[in-house]
Protein backbone atom coordinates (compact mmCIF):
# COMPACT_ATOMS: atom_id res chain seq x y z
CA UNK A 1 0.00 0.00 0.00
CA UNK A 2 1.10 3.14 -1.03
CA UNK A 3 -0.04 5.03 2.02
CA UNK A 4 2.68 2.63 3.99
CA UNK A 5 5.26 5.34 3.95
CA UNK A 6 3.30 8.40 5.30
CA UNK A 7 4.01 8.87 8.58
CA UNK A 8 1.53 9.28 11.04
CA UNK A 9 0.87 10.67 14.25
CA UNK A 10 0.47 8.93 17.34
CA UNK A 11 -3.27 9.07 19.10
CA UNK A 12 -1.47 10.58 22.22
CA UNK A 13 0.15 13.08 19.73
CA UNK A 14 -2.73 14.04 17.63
CA UNK A 15 -5.26 14.54 20.78
CA UNK A 16 -1.81 17.24 22.30
CA UNK A 17 -2.05 18.59 18.73
CA UNK A 18 -5.74 18.95 18.95
CA UNK A 19 -6.05 20.68 22.34
CA UNK A 20 -2.92 23.31 21.63
CA UNK A 21 -5.47 24.40 18.68
CA UNK A 22 -8.30 24.64 20.51
CA UNK A 23 -6.55 26.37 23.40
CA UNK A 24 -5.35 28.65 20.74
CA UNK A 25 -8.58 29.03 19.06
CA UNK A 26 -10.07 30.07 22.46
CA UNK A 27 -7.51 32.59 23.05
CA UNK A 28 -8.44 34.33 20.53
CA UNK A 29 -12.06 34.38 21.01
CA UNK A 30 -11.32 35.97 24.06
CA UNK A 31 -9.20 38.68 22.77
CA UNK A 32 -12.10 39.30 20.26
CA UNK A 33 -15.24 38.92 22.94
CA UNK A 34 -13.04 41.34 25.79
CA UNK A 35 -12.38 44.23 23.42
CA UNK A 36 -8.72 43.27 22.99
CA UNK A 37 -6.58 45.87 23.07
CA UNK A 38 -3.98 45.60 20.34
CA UNK A 39 -1.52 47.97 22.68
CA UNK A 40 -0.85 45.62 25.56
CA UNK A 41 2.15 43.59 26.53
CA UNK A 42 1.78 40.12 25.21
CA UNK A 43 -1.18 40.89 22.47
CA UNK A 44 2.21 39.98 19.99
CA UNK A 45 3.50 36.82 21.84
CA UNK A 46 7.58 36.62 22.11
CA UNK A 47 9.41 34.89 19.26
CA UNK A 48 12.73 33.58 20.90
CA UNK A 49 14.14 33.13 17.74
CA UNK A 50 14.01 36.57 17.19
CA UNK A 51 15.91 36.88 20.28
CA UNK A 52 12.50 38.68 21.75
CA UNK A 53 12.10 38.92 25.45
CA UNK A 54 8.81 41.49 26.56
CA UNK A 55 9.58 43.48 29.60
CA UNK A 56 7.41 43.45 32.72
CA UNK A 57 4.22 45.72 32.87
CA UNK A 58 5.96 47.32 35.48
CA UNK A 59 9.14 47.67 33.86
CA UNK A 60 7.59 48.86 30.94
CA UNK A 61 5.42 51.69 32.44
CA UNK A 62 8.82 53.11 34.19
CA UNK A 63 10.68 53.27 30.89
CA UNK A 64 7.82 54.57 29.39
CA UNK A 65 6.96 57.08 31.97
CA UNK A 66 10.77 58.25 32.40
CA UNK A 67 10.59 58.81 28.11
CA UNK A 68 7.80 60.90 28.27
CA UNK A 69 9.48 63.23 30.63
CA UNK A 70 12.78 62.90 28.94
CA UNK A 71 11.01 63.59 25.93
CA UNK A 72 9.32 66.72 27.00
CA UNK A 73 5.36 68.11 26.11
CA UNK A 74 4.96 67.66 22.46
CA UNK A 75 8.09 65.17 22.48
CA UNK A 76 8.86 62.99 19.41
CA UNK A 77 9.95 59.38 20.73
CA UNK A 78 11.72 56.67 18.83
CA UNK A 79 11.48 53.03 20.19
CA UNK A 80 14.19 50.35 18.69
CA UNK A 81 13.83 47.10 18.85
CA UNK A 82 11.42 47.70 22.13
CA UNK A 83 8.47 47.20 21.26
CA UNK A 84 7.12 46.81 25.04
CA UNK A 85 7.82 50.00 25.65
CA UNK A 86 6.09 51.77 22.42
CA UNK A 87 2.84 49.77 23.77
CA UNK A 88 3.34 51.32 26.84
CA UNK A 89 3.31 54.73 25.51
CA UNK A 90 0.21 54.13 23.34
CA UNK A 91 -1.49 53.22 26.38
CA UNK A 92 -1.25 56.82 27.15
CA UNK A 93 -4.12 58.44 25.96
CA UNK A 94 -4.36 61.83 25.50
CA UNK A 95 -0.79 62.63 25.77
CA UNK A 96 0.86 65.38 24.07
CA UNK A 97 3.85 63.23 22.46
CA UNK A 98 4.39 60.96 18.88
CA UNK A 99 6.22 57.85 18.83
CA UNK A 100 7.14 55.51 16.01
CA UNK A 101 8.62 52.03 16.77
CA UNK A 102 11.34 50.47 14.56
CA UNK A 103 11.30 46.67 14.76
CA UNK A 104 12.26 43.97 12.53
CA UNK A 105 9.40 41.77 13.28
CA UNK A 106 6.83 42.47 10.58
CA UNK A 107 4.07 41.46 13.18
CA UNK A 108 4.16 45.24 14.37
CA UNK A 109 3.35 46.32 10.71
CA UNK A 110 0.21 46.49 12.56
CA UNK A 111 0.48 49.68 14.09
CA UNK A 112 0.41 51.16 10.90
CA UNK A 113 2.21 53.87 9.98
CA UNK A 114 4.24 54.52 13.17
CA UNK A 115 5.87 51.30 12.39
CA UNK A 116 9.33 51.53 10.71
CA UNK A 117 11.12 47.89 9.31
CA UNK A 118 14.44 47.75 10.81
CA UNK A 119 17.50 45.58 10.56
CA UNK A 120 20.05 46.55 12.82
CA UNK A 121 22.71 44.83 10.16
CA UNK A 122 21.61 47.76 7.25
CA UNK A 123 21.57 50.74 10.72
CA UNK A 124 20.78 53.42 8.23
CA UNK A 125 18.37 51.73 5.88
CA UNK A 126 15.66 53.95 6.97
CA UNK A 127 12.88 55.87 5.33
CA UNK A 128 13.78 58.92 4.20
CA UNK A 129 11.01 60.85 6.44
CA UNK A 130 12.47 59.54 8.84
CA UNK A 131 15.23 62.89 9.49
CA UNK A 132 18.48 63.01 11.24
CA UNK A 133 18.24 64.23 14.76
CA UNK A 134 14.63 64.50 14.92
CA UNK A 135 13.49 62.81 17.90
CA UNK A 136 14.17 64.09 21.51
CA UNK A 137 15.08 61.25 23.03
CA UNK A 138 15.76 57.71 21.72
CA UNK A 139 14.91 53.80 23.38
CA UNK A 140 16.62 50.82 21.80
CA UNK A 141 17.33 47.36 23.59
CA UNK A 142 19.50 45.65 20.76
CA UNK A 143 18.51 42.27 20.58
CA UNK A 144 21.77 39.84 20.88
CA UNK A 145 24.33 41.35 23.75
CA UNK A 146 27.27 41.29 20.73
CA UNK A 147 29.50 44.33 20.71
CA UNK A 148 28.73 43.79 17.06
CA UNK A 149 25.03 44.46 17.02
CA UNK A 150 25.38 46.97 20.12
CA UNK A 151 27.75 49.00 17.29
CA UNK A 152 25.34 48.62 14.74
CA UNK A 153 22.30 50.13 16.46
CA UNK A 154 24.53 52.73 18.23
CA UNK A 155 24.48 53.94 14.63
CA UNK A 156 21.06 54.11 14.05
CA UNK A 157 20.50 55.31 18.22
CA UNK A 158 22.74 58.57 16.87
CA UNK A 159 20.86 59.24 13.57
CA UNK A 160 17.95 59.76 15.06
CA UNK A 161 18.56 61.10 18.83
CA UNK A 162 18.81 65.09 19.11
CA UNK A 163 21.04 63.85 22.23
CA UNK A 164 18.98 61.52 24.66
CA UNK A 165 19.52 57.99 24.41
CA UNK A 166 18.16 55.10 27.02
CA UNK A 167 19.54 51.88 26.20
CA UNK A 168 18.67 48.66 27.66
CA UNK A 169 20.99 46.01 27.57
CA UNK A 170 23.13 43.42 29.35
CA UNK A 171 24.92 44.55 32.21
CA UNK A 172 28.36 42.57 30.57
CA UNK A 173 27.78 45.05 27.90
CA UNK A 174 28.61 48.31 30.10
CA UNK A 175 32.13 48.90 28.76
CA UNK A 176 30.72 48.89 25.08
CA UNK A 177 27.72 50.72 25.95
CA UNK A 178 30.04 53.87 27.19
CA UNK A 179 32.51 53.30 24.33
CA UNK A 180 29.78 53.28 21.25
CA UNK A 181 27.17 55.52 22.89
CA UNK A 182 28.72 57.20 26.07
CA UNK A 183 26.20 56.35 28.23
CA UNK A 184 26.28 54.98 32.05
CA UNK A 185 24.68 52.30 33.96
CA UNK A 186 21.58 53.50 36.00
CA UNK A 187 20.55 52.18 39.37
CA UNK A 188 16.83 50.65 37.82
CA UNK A 189 16.85 47.19 37.26
CA UNK A 190 14.53 46.26 34.64
CA UNK A 191 12.36 43.07 34.47
CA UNK A 192 11.34 40.97 32.16
CA UNK A 193 8.22 39.15 31.68
CA UNK A 194 10.35 35.83 31.81
CA UNK A 195 13.27 35.45 33.92
CA UNK A 196 16.56 35.71 31.44
CA UNK A 197 19.70 34.14 32.06
CA UNK A 198 21.89 37.48 32.05
CA UNK A 199 22.00 40.47 34.32
CA UNK A 200 19.75 43.00 32.13
CA UNK A 201 20.35 47.17 33.22
CA UNK A 202 19.53 50.81 31.67
CA UNK A 203 22.03 52.88 30.40
CA UNK A 204 21.68 56.92 29.90
CA UNK A 205 23.66 60.11 28.77
CA UNK A 206 21.22 62.47 31.06
CA UNK A 207 19.94 63.00 34.16
CA UNK A 208 17.04 60.52 34.13
CA UNK A 209 14.99 59.22 37.12
CA UNK A 210 16.12 55.69 37.02
CA UNK A 211 18.51 56.77 40.07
Amino acid sequence: DDDDDIPQLSSYTLAALQEFYLEQQEREGMKTSQGFNQYSIGSIEEDWQLSQFWYSDETASCLANEALVAAGKGGRIACVSAPSVYQKLKEQDGKDFSVCILEYDRRFSVYGEEFIFYDYNHPLNLPENLLPHSFDIVIADPPYLSEECLQKTAETIKYLTKGKILLCTGAIMEEQAAKHLGVKICKFIPKHSRNLANEFRCYVNYASGLD
